[in-house]
């Protein structure tokens, strides 16, 4: 009986980590606060200015006025109907696991979220567009930027909806493997101290905040795919490649320590690259991704 104590405790505590709330809301407003936090004050200033203006979006039961709100608002919207249904395919990218990696292969019609990610924060940097669709653009990016930062929602395996077909149990908690990394593991990870975003920021040096901003969205598209094979299904299956049994596996308390590094990396990662591309989009240049910067005329030799 006192051997199976500790066993039980563990377990029970398992239970009690079960999250109040899912990736959709911690993950993405810790990836948002990153963001605010990492960005020049001047990009902070006109994050405000357009998030002051968010009565456009005629969402009043999905508020939009910080960027932590910002970034829940393309989910909070999904019940809403045929007003944001064109939406709903932009928020993941289903890249077979065990195929070798192409984006323009899954990303037909720029219907996948490292497309949407490019197309706003190019409708963000364009100063032309409506301010309406501009106040809408931030909220979609800074939200897919943390989509992408979760890799269940870049890769799946054979057509298992990004590991939502996938019965895995957190501990003893009936769960799939989607849900476990959008939530258990989300909030085992951020709440793990030192927490949140100021605290995540802290663990990181310049040369590792400047690396992980680094790159393009299909950079971060395969980023997220590897991840999900060796650390997702990897978790679960010796093969990752192989059929996932009908019967749940567990996943252990070991397990999830090991995981939890991956997962406070990965909202890093998404909040650097967010910060990066709101400096890019609402600095003086307006530049879009993969838009380089003018070139600085070259002054005249003097004479002589």
């Amino acid at each position: 009986m006192r051997k199976l104590v500790p066993a039980l405790a563990g377990l029970f505590a398992l239970v009690l980590s079960a999250p109040a709330s899912a990736w959709w809301e911690y993950g993405h407003q810790t990836v948002a606060s990153i963001a605010w936090l990492s960005v020049r004050p001047e990009t902070r200033a006109r994050i405000s200015e357009l998030l002051r203006q968010e009565k456009l979006l005629d969402t009043p039961t999905c508020p939009a006025k910080t960027i932590e709100q910002a970034s829940v608002w393309p989910d909070c919207v999904k019940p809403l109907g045929d007003r944001f249904s064109f939406a709903y395919s932009w928020h993941y990218q289903n890249t077979e696991i065990c195929r070798p990696f192409s984006l323009k292969a899954d990303c037909k019609d720029g219907n996948c979220v490292a497309s949407q990610i490019d197309r706003n924060a190019r409708l963000l940097a364009d100063t032309t567009v409506p301010a309406r669709e501009r106040v809408m653009a931030l909220a979609f990016l800074v939200h897919f930027v943390g989509d992408l930062a979760q890799p269940m929602h870049a890769a799946g395996h054979n057509g298992d909806r990004g590991g939502n077909d996938v019965k895995v149990n957190y501990g003893v908690v009936p769960s799939n493997l989607h849900s476990i990394w959008d939530g258990y593991l989300a909030e085992r990870a951020f709440s793990t101290p030192p927490k949140d975003a100021a605290g995540i920021l802290a663990q990181s040096t310049p040369a590792e905040r400047a690396r992980l901003a680094a790159g393009t969205t299909e950079d971060w598209s395969r980023e997220g795919w590897e991840l999900a094979r060796r650390y997702a299904y990897g978790s679960i299956l010796q093969d990752p490649c192989a059929v996932p049994a009908q019967q749940p596996t567990s996943m252990s308390e070991q397990t999830i320590r090991s995981l939890v590094p991956i997962v406070r990396r990965q909202a890093l990662a998404g909040g650097l690259r967010l910060a990066r591309l709101l400096d890019d989009a609402l600095g003086p240049r307006h530049l879009a991704p993969g838009q380089k910067p003018p070139k600085s005329p070259v002054p005249p030799k003097p004479a002589g």
